[in-house]
């Protein structure tokens, strides 16, 4: 489609994106989606801080009327939810590594068809053939252990055989210039710690990765916590990247005016999802 592109969303700090209260041990849960269960920023939790950061002379015709007269027409611009693309894991190598598996990238190369994107790298060779076995863009990802015959990544507590792909060094290559467009240092860093592991191992780790984070609220005077002032909340950690798409419908800016407009609000840093005040959700945006 020639009225859609790719929108890149990357956390600077946790990112909270939640769903209400949880019913399980987590009392304020992230978003994720029923059946995959991948964490996602809802596309309202992006289209409201553009809003706000939108020039007023165009706001009504990018992003709709006010409350009050939302039934005159709709907005021009249309944002998909932004689903996890790289998710950010404690590795023996390098700190941490962005790990992804097949199926996102499947689902997200099925997007950047729709925005247009037809230099896309080649996905076949990038499927793991065991949950114990994984493909890294660069051999700086992996480690070597004592006693070992081949070099590992070592994510958690997750011990994989590592395999260094050129397939994967072009999809980092890709996407480094499309998240970190004018950030050579950034591009080489993904390169340096992409890693893609088979989709069970992914499984596994959307549900033991995510930051938990313990909230008190203390009575003032005797600073003990209060009755009922302990929680848990959920959230993305810092450096994790997502991905969706902002589609331009002509009802009353122009696409060329969407992009533009929206391409001008994008590439700097913004809040987004909950917990402002807590300093979460500051995140980095690019339009491609």
């Amino acid at each position: 489609m020639n009225n859609a592109r790719l929108l890149f969303v990357h956390a600077l700090s946790p990112l909270h994106a939640g769903t209400g209260q949880g019913v399980g041990v987590i009392d304020l849960p992230i978003a994720r989606e029923k059946a995959t269960n991948l964490p996602y920023l809802p596309g309202s939790s992006l289209k409201g801080p553009l809003r706000e950061a939108c020039p007023a002379e165009s706001r009504t015709r990018i992003f709709g009327p006010e409350t009050a007269n939302a039934s005159d027409h709709a907005g021009s611009a249309q944002f998909s939810d932004q689903r996890l693309l790289l998710l950010p894991v404690r590795s023996l190598a390098g700190t941490f590594a962005w790990v992804t598996s097949p199926i996102i990238l499947a689902r997200f190369t099925r997007d950047a068809a729709d925005a247009g994107q037809t230099n896309l790298p080649a996905l076949a060779p990038l499927r793991p053939a065991t949950p114990e076995s994984c493909i890294v863009a660069s051999a700086s990802a992996a480690i070597t252990l004592p006693g070992a015959t081949g070099r590992q990544v070592i994510l958690e507590d997750l011990d994989l055989n590592a395999t260094a792909d050129p397939a994967a060094g072009q999809w980092a290559t890709w996407l480094g210039s499309c998240i970190f467009a004018h950030e050579s240092d950034w591009q080489a860093m993904l390169t340096d710690r992409l890693c893609i592991v088979h989709d069970d191992v992914l499984a596994f780790l959307l549900t033991t990765a995510t930051e938990v984070i313990a909230r008190v609220r203390l009575l003032p005077d005797t600073k003990t916590v209060a009755q009922g002032g302990l929680w848990y909340e959920e959230a993305l950690p810092a450096e994790s990247i997502l991905a969706g798409l902002l589609v331009a419908t002509p009802i009353k800016a122009s696409v060329a005016e969407v992009f533009a407009v929206i391409g001008g609000l994008t590439g700097g840093t913004m809040q987004l999802g909950g917990k402002a005040t807590v300093g979460r959700g500051l995140c980095r945006t690019q339009l491609v």
